[in-house]
């Protein structure tokens, strides 16, 4: 029996002659019933005035006249074991023991122990509703349950992260699949969500995942790239309390919707890409937020459209890159850092210095002291170098610049025999090769050293010789054998007399 059908049922009686079956009639109950508690008005002194001033708890307690209960009972100190039960591996049954070897002879046994102790966290554990202005806050988490997801060349399954944001006044929800939980990820789910409602809210409640926090504690560490992206949109990083779901219960919230009317009904179906769980998953996502409110009018998007769209902030027009970084790496002495295993050169005055890089999609971002230093194309070989000239000392630049093309130009202003020295030095071998800049670097060297003329007369010999080598330029000019008259070495014009010397007769007679 309901409290109101009680107190007419007491009404009746007070206040009419009418018979048990009547007012059974009346209230919708047995003449038994009626008949038990008019019998119980007759023990009980009370009118229809004290019966108003009465709670329904008070009402049924002085109409039941529970006997007295004396227990014998050592009662423990509640609020002090709860203090203990908040600290880390403490478990009831031990403090029950300890609570009992106290005095064992009037201590609760430990059903009861366990059940008095969940009585009173329940008088203690309630909740502060909360009210969020249009435009405050939104609460991002991932789902529990994931969408399955076959590759269509290996067959491989894999599956897909489900992220899920939810505005604080509206409740309008956001959802989308993801490859992954990690950074890049994350911060293209935000950017997504954020364009989805069309504006920014001032605060953010992300949980404790490390693409969010670095460092979850009593004062949290934001991971650097996400605070970067809430200085882009302008939003507060505010994330939740470890283990203290209720500072997120709608992110909850929505995590249980997206779970029951998106998740769900997806799972039975087969997907071959992240795209095509994304495309099924924005109808059911429309539909979930047009559902009507329970308790009030209207829905989410309505809630929305109407109250909480023009309190967002306006979204920035700069795309924002995203990005990790790598801190205080160390430059090399050949002036580069290794990003992902690739090495990218800075100039060479931050040699032995720290940098702070960040990796995006495209680019690499090479920063010293918070200022922008270099912007690198992003390389994916493995072992690899990519170096800007600018980035060397004069004598390296001038290194670096050795090649073919780079010596064929220097030998083509002394003329075509030096020309076809240099090219013979490059003949089989890459633009770099590095025997032929070595050659090449040697012949300029001699052609500073004896001068522009003699070298070119020398790389004629050369080329008359058919000897294209360092050696026989280098050979030609000490002997002068490029100078005129040079040409034809000293002739005998006779043999001196000797005993030794037998001549053309004595080997006509066949040596005799």
């Amino acid at each position: 029996m309901s409290k109101q059908t009680l107190r007419q049922l007491l009404r009746l009686l007070m206040s009419t002659n009418y018979s048990n079956r009547r007012i059974g009639q009346l209230v919708g109950t047995s003449p038994n019933t009626v008949r038990t508690y008019r019998s119980k008005l007759r023990e009980v002194t009370l009118t229809p005035e004290e019966m108003e001033q009465l709670t329904d708890n008070q009402l049924v307690c002085q109409l039941s006249q529970p006997g007295p209960t004396v227990s014998t009972k050592r009662q423990p100190d509640w609020p002090h074991i709860h203090h203990l039960m908040q600290a880390r591996h403490q478990t009831l049954i031990q403090l029950w023991e300890e609570y009992r070897s106290i005095r064992p002879q009037d201590a609760y046994c430990y059903s009861q122990f366990t059940h008095y102790y969940r009585e009173y966290v329940k008088s203690i554990d309630v909740s502060m509703r909360q009210y969020y202005a249009p435009g405050e806050v939104c609460f991002v988490d991932f789902a529990g349950k994931r969408i399955p997801w076959t590759e269509t060349q290996t067959g491989e399954e894999h599956f897909a992260e489900i992220f899920v944001g939810v505005l604080g006044h509206s409740q309008l929800v956001f959802a989308m699949a993801l490859r992954s939980q990690k950074l890049e990820d994350w911060l293209g789910a935000h950017q997504k969500m954020l364009a989805y409602y069309g504006g920014v809210p001032q605060l953010v409640v992300p949980d404790n995942l490390k693409s969010a926090v670095t460092t979850p504690s009593k004062f949290p560490e934001v991971n650097h790239s996400y605070q970067e992206l809430a200085e882009h949109y302008g939003f507060v990083i505010d994330p939740a309390r470890v283990r203290r779901p209720q500072d997120k219960s709608l992110a909850e919230i929505g995590v249980l919707l997206v779970t029951r009317w998106i998740t769900v009904v997806l799972r039975r179906r087969q997907f071959f890409s992240i795209a095509e769980i994304n495309q099924a998953m924005q109808e059911l996502l429309e539909q979930l937020n047009q559902r009507r409110f329970k308790r009030y009018a209207g829905n989410r998007r309505e809630r929305f459209e109407d109250a909480e769209k023009e309190a967002l902030s306006s979204l920035p027009v700069k795309v924002f890159d995203i990005g990790c970084w790598l801190h205080q790496q160390k430059v090399n002495r050949d002036y580069h850092v290794y990003v992902l295993g690739h090495a990218y050169s800075v100039p060479y005055e931050l040699t032995n210095q720290h940098v702070d890089i960040k990796v995006c999609q495209s680019k690499v971002e090479i920063y010293f002291q918070h200022k922008l230093v270099v912007v690198h194309l992003r390389s994916f070989v493995q072992g690899g170098a990519t170096t800007e000239n600018r980035h060397r000392p004069k004598s390296h630049q001038a290194y670096a610049e050795q090649s073919r093309a780079h010596f064929k130009q220097w030998a083509k202003s002394i003329g075509e025999s030096a020309l076809a020295l240099v090219s013979a030095q490059f003949a089989d071998k890459p633009e770099y090769s590095l025997q032929g800049c070595r050659a090449s670097a040697q012949l300029q060297k001699l052609a500073r050293q004896y001068g522009h003329s003699r070298f070119e007369k020398a790389c004629q010999c050369a080329c008359e010789i058919q000897s294209l080598t360092v050696s026989s330029v280098r050979s030609i000019l000490q002997c002068r054998l490029d100078e005129p008259g040079q040409d034809d070495g000293p002739v005998q014009s006779q043999l001196p007399l000797h005993h030794n010397v037998r001549g053309a007769e004595y080997y006509v007679n066949g040596g005799q």
